[in-house]
């Protein structure tokens, strides 16, 4: 793949313009082609519609580096391939001035292209949204044209398990467990498991404390943060369109009769509406005699006779969940270690090329310099492998065995998802048991 990079120029434009030209690295510039003006005049061309629009900008024009693997594309295809980049992203909008490098080890493209679109008189907006298009493109181009070929592991890794960047915070915290996302991750998860349609999982959401925002993406905010999540930041089985999803195949493998939860026993002695109304009244110690019914029920299907055996099955289901929680994590931590292993051997796979130029060249500063970001990972990269690998891991392998982690991750999720549910259920009773037993029965 071609790496792009792309800057502002500010000042001195047509000496950035001379510099591309330049004979010496273009083949007696033969590999310069231009558009909607002339190399010796583009950068008064430049001005000239600049001033026409009346734009005031500190931005004279951008320059986009292209730069290709050594030994990967010829001159000739480096240079159509730049060609085709500029109609994919400047759409015979801008002036620009394209030149093809060969003086170097690796071939490279340059392309300074007015900031003022000719047509619409508007400045280019150059940010991550036009940087990510730039980089698209250039890939696509490159794929068309055979060069650099696509691990396919390592994109579906980046499919089913690459998120957006972590804060500090948030590493820190994930490192103890207490990630705020992951803990969003595992109460979707969860409520999916305990809901019959869409409806219900985001009452479901609610009342575990999220507020919900609808929009082109759904987000969460839990009560003790200040902003909104998007679901999808978590992955891309969390997006709107595939939780919807995750409901519906859930509920078609299995479909079972939502079971009635223990409800909250009314304290007969302190309820205002208990002492205002006589109708309230019978209807409240109705409610509490089914209400405790349903607990002796519940307790019984569990084994449960006495409050002394309630409290020491709370006490191990509290245990079992514990265990669980501390499996789950175990994974998470070897899920991580797997995906930085991942991405490692992605670096070092993507700038191995840039590396062994280096190496042949080591006096060749200009390409150390421009490449020094690329050669600097690869090192870096190549260092912590070593460290636990005696040679390359395969992506391939990698992504089975994160495959067989998060399966049995989601085993462990559900089967704590159902010792929650049972200790929710468990607690509710413990806690009506109290009113019921203490308050009601000095009535």
């Amino acid at each position: 793949m071609a790496i792009t990079k792309i800057h502002p120029i500010k000042s001195t434009l047509n000496l950035a313009i001379s510099y591309i030209v330049n004979g010496e690295k273009t083949d007696e510039q033969i590999l310069v082609s231009t558009h909607k003006c002339h190399q010796e005049t583009a950068h008064t061309q430049f001005l000239r519609t600049r001033n026409d629009a009346g734009t005031n900008g500190t931005v004279l024009a951008r320059h986009l580096i292209q730069s290709f693997l050594p030994g990967e594309a010829s001159p000739e295809m480096a240079h159509q391939i730049g060609l085709e980049l500029c109609k994919k992203i400047l759409k015979d909008e801008y002036e620009f001035v394209l030149s093809t490098h060969i003086d170097k080890g690796h071939i490279h493209n340059h392309i300074i292209f007015n900031n003022v679109n000719m047509v619409t008189g508007k400045c280019y907006q150059s940010n991550k949204r036009s940087y990510h298009q730039i980089r698209y493109q250039s890939d696509k181009l490159c794929k068309e044209n055979s060069l650099s070929v696509i691990d396919e592991f390592y994109e579906s890794y980046k499919r089913k398990y690459k998120t957006n960047g972590k804060s500090w915070y948030e590493n820190e915290q994930s490192k103890k467990g207490t990630s705020w996302k992951s803990r969003l991750q595992f109460d979707i998860d969860r409520m999916i498991q305990q809901s019959k349609d869409c409806e219900e999982f985001l009452k479901e959401m609610a009342e575990l404390g999220y507020e919900i925002k609808h929009g082109k993406h759904i987000a969460f905010k839990p009560k003790d943060k200040q902003r909104f999540t998007r679901a999808k930041t978590i992955g891309e089985d969390y997006t709107e369109e595939r939780l919807k999803e995750r409901i519906i195949e859930r509920n078609a493998i299995k479909d079972p009769a939502v079971k009635k939860r223990i409800g909250n026993v009314i304290n007969m002695n302190t309820n205002a509406k208990v002492k205002e109304s006589k109708g309230y009244e019978y209807w409240a110690t109705k409610h509490n005699l089914n209400t405790m019914a349903e607990s002796v029920v519940f307790i019984r299907e569990h084994g449960i006779n006495s409050v002394k055996q309630l409290d020491e099955y709370i006490k191990k289901n509290a245990e079992e969940m514990q265990a669980l929680q501390d499996k789950i994590k175990e994974i998470d931590k070897d899920m991580q270690l797997l995906s930085d292993t991942m991405e490692q051997v992605h670096t070092v796979k993507k700038y191995r090329a840039y590396y062994k130029e280096y190496k042949a060249n080591p006096s060749d500063k200009a390409f150390f310099e421009e490449h020094k970001a690329e050669i600097t990972r690869y090192e870096t990269d190549l260092t912590k492998l070593k460290k636990s690998y005696s040679k390359l891991p395969d992506s391939k392998d990698i992504l089975d065995k994160l495959d067989k982690l998060q399966e049995k991750k989601n085993t462990l999720m559900q089967e704590y998802s159902s010792t929650k549910s049972t200790m929710d259920e468990l607690y509710q009773i413990r806690k009506n048991y109290g009113i019921y037993m203490g308050k009601e029965m000095e009535r």
